[in-house]
């Protein structure tokens, strides 16, 4: 969703009132970004130096916050990632706990690997950045904060943006961050791109996160499959009867298999990860199994398709409070042409949500077109960043302003109209 208004409703401004409000604003940012939050702060470079109680009080939010998950990426971090942490206090009393991680990012990270060699590879391969991002690179959502919900957003939102200054201040001599990056909250949250714009950040949509909102009285995967028109429906069917006759079979798998066999795993999840465009961070073989270890079947499931003993692809979910999340996902590319692999494990993904109790659950960005036909309706999500240097700050602004994104498609797959939610019974 865009910041502008519809060009009918917005006065028509002289040149000199214009210049009056771009005055104006630079002043505020100016302002902002000179004045302290008014929050004391506690920073840190492991999990482990962080007083548990504080901690716990605000991360027990999200599991991507808990300290067994954060234990886990420090152990199995990307080779490019390094985790930061910090707690922010009122009057004593933690009222923000953020992740925050410093990311170098290469040129070989920013495109799809070329098929043929060309001019542009050695330059593009010789781009070094460094990032300082609030939130994880590894989930999507707003899993990299978690605030006091009594304290006034505003400001701890400035406190974000004081706690990014001191980590780059303070990490100057391991090399400098030029680019700070607020990852991933909600795209209608006025109160943030506000707090940040005051800060120098440039906000930008983009691909919303694709949610399916699970009925009451859902308990198996059959009562998803009853809930939807007959169209959509048979749709769902076929796909497991297609694999089935490819000699394809699903099953459930856990953390002792997925760490014996962590680099068949890996490849499958190379082949979709290699093809993206964008790639911040790669993950390490063990860290999916490390977290499946960690977190336990409660709160973490992956499930493979096989033939004849041999792994073809593989999706984890992970159970986040009344959230489930479709988490990553692998497939041998070859055998998802012959057979829909890709979209089975996709589907599958309702089944643990389930089990898990979840009320919703969340499948991220991508693939827009599948997701929307399982009933997934759009959430918008957005970033922030800003550069050190003023001048190219004006860039970055320049470069979201026309960033764009695929809009995910209307579909109405359920019975009655196509309520994302049906009603229980």
């Amino acid at each position: 969703m865009s910041d502008a208004a519809p060009l009918a409703a917005t006065p028509s401004r002289s040149p000199r009132q214009r210049l009056k409000r771009a005055i104006a604003s630079l002043g505020d940012k100016r302002r902002a970004r000179r004045s302290p939050s008014g929050l004391d702060f506690v920073l840190a470079d492991r999990i482990g130096f962080m007083n548990p109680a504080h901690w716990d009080a605000l991360a027990r939010q999200t599991v991507f916050l808990s300290r067994e998950y954060l234990a886990v990426l420090e152990q199995h971090a990307p080779v490019n990632v390094e985790p930061r942490y910090a707690l922010a206090f009122a009057e004593g009393e933690p009222v923000a706990a953020m992740l925050f991680q410093r990311v170098l990012v290469g040129g070989d990270r920013l495109r799809k690997p070329p098929p043929k060699r060309s001019l542009l590879d050695k330059p593009v391969a010789r781009l070094q950045e460094r990032l300082l991002v609030c939130g994880n690179l590894l989930v999507w959502g707003a899993r990299g904060v978690a605030f006091a919900p009594e304290v006034d957003a505003a400001q701890l939102w400035h406190g974000v943006g004081e706690a990014m200054y001191r980590l780059r201040r303070g990490n100057k001599l391991l090399g400098e961050s030029d680019i700070a990056l607020v990852k991933d909250f909600g795209g209608e949250a006025p109160v943030v791109r506000e707090s940040l714009r005051l800060l120098g950040y440039r906000s930008v949509d983009t691909e919303p996160d694709m949610v399916l909102s699970l009925a009451p009285g859902w308990r198996h995967f059959d009562d998803y499959l009853a809930s939807l028109t007959s169209g959509y429906r048979s749709s769902a069917k076929k796909l497991l009867k297609d694999c089935a006759a490819a000699g394809i079979a699903l099953r459930g798998i856990d953390a002792a298999e997925m760490a014996a066999r962590q680099h068949e795993l890996h490849a499958l999840y190379g082949q979709v990860h290699q093809a993206q465009g964008l790639r911040l961070a790669s993950l390490q073989p063990g860290y999916l199994p490390a977290m499946a270890q960690a977190l336990g079947p409660q709160r973490f499931a992956c499930r493979v398709a096989e033939r004849d003993g041999r792994l073809l692809g593989f999706v984890t979910a992970v159970n986040d409070g009344d959230t489930a999340l479709g988490y990553y996902i692998g497939y041998d590319r070859e055998a998802n042409a012959a057979a829909p692999i890709y979209l089975t494990l996709l589907q599958s993904t309702i089944e643990d949500a389930l089990r898990f109790g979840a009320r919703r659950l969340s499948l991220g960005r991508t693939a827009l077109e599948p997701k929307a036909r399982m009933g997934c309706k759009p959430e918008p999500l957005a970033c922030a960043a800003r550069h050190r240097v003023s001048a190219v700050n004006g860039l970055v602004g320049a470069l979201t302003r026309t960033a764009t994104h695929d809009e995910p498609p209307e579909r109405s797959p359920f019975k009655g109209g196509g309520a994302t939610r049906p009603a229980d019974g």
